[in-house]
């Protein structure tokens, strides 16, 4: 991840834009020649509109224990975003769904994932308060990498020599860029309710295994319910390496790396990613600038 320059800013207003994405143009493999690195970032899609409400839900009920009214308005704000992001790329599930690949198989599982197994619990007292906070350690945790991707997205300039299609670029950098925008918000709600060192490490071992496993597993299943591959081709390592040099993705290499600065004692995600990069691309998306009108 990037360090950013002690000169920008650090907090922005944060905002939900009513943004709108029209795929009907949209085709199978939006990296043309390149089905492997389209369907790992299509994973995104997999994963983003279950996921997203779910950081939602345990944000609300998060909300009456903040006992600080700038990080209430983040928090606000972060769950306006983050319901926007869950809508938006539900429309792409629409549109894969209408166009020979079926993606339902695949996403309830995740939804029986974040409502069975993340979802509430029948406790009370200190016990769902307990809950609550490892929930929100949780969330904290895939923040600190959906914050790394946003900021890949924003750098990736192989997307757009390849001829990725310009609707899903822009879908992508800008939820990358409100990502980053907002990168700071779980974890300073996690720090405020609780900040446990040991549960933040112990969250970000869990939430980087089950993603990695995740990750691999939806790539196997768009693959392999691909119209236009028929189940001719099939995801190999080697492909990750090959897309990750391309720039196409990101590198095996660089998803490692993201890793090791939360495990620090003085991590805070400000410390990553550019928000003056994240605010320039706002300012010229054309989802965001139509939203905008």
């Amino acid at each position: 991840m990037s360090q950013i320059d002690p000169g920008e800013p650090d907090r922005v207003a944060l905002q939900a834009r009513d943004v709108a994405f029209d795929w009907a143009q949209l085709p199978m493999h939006w990296i043309p020649g390149e089905p492997f690195a389209t369907h790992m970032i299509n994973f995104l899609h997999l994963v983003l509109p279950e996921g997203e409400r779910w950081f939602v839900e345990v944000f609300k009920q998060a909300m009456p224990l903040i006992e600080d009214d700038r990080l209430l308005e983040d928090v606000r704000g972060f769950v306006g975003q983050e319901a926007m992001h869950a809508e938006s790329h539900q429309g792409v599930l629409d549109h894969f769904d209408a166009h020979g690949l079926d993606t339902r198989p695949y996403v309830a599982q995740v939804g029986w994932m974040f409502r069975k197994i993340l979802g509430d619990r029948p406790h009370t007292g200190k016990r769902a308060e307990s809950w609550l906070v490892q929930r929100l350690a949780m969330i904290a945790a895939i923040e600190h990498y959906t914050a790394f991707l946003g900021q890949w997205v924003l750098d990736a300039e192989a997307l757009d020599a390849a001829g990725a299609d310009p609707t899903m670029l822009d879908l992508l950098r800008w939820h990358g860029a409100e990502e980053v925008e907002h990168r700071s918000v779980a974890y300073d709600l996690y720090m405020h309710v609780d900040g446990g060192y040991l549960q933040r490490c112990r969250a970000m071992a869990i939430a980087i295994t089950v993603l990695a496993i995740l990750w691999a597993r939806g790539v196997r299943f768009l693959m392999a319910h691909d119209p236009v591959l028929r189940g001719r081709s099939k995801p190999r390592f080697r492909d990750m390496l090959r897309t990750g040099r391309l720039g196409l993705t990101p590198s095996y290499w660089q998803m490692l790396r993201a890793i090791p600065p939360y495990f620090r004692r003085s991590y805070h995600p400000s410390q990553h990613g550019s928000t003056s990069q994240a605010v320039a691309y706002l300012a010229k998306s054309p989802a965001a600038q139509a939203a905008e009108h």
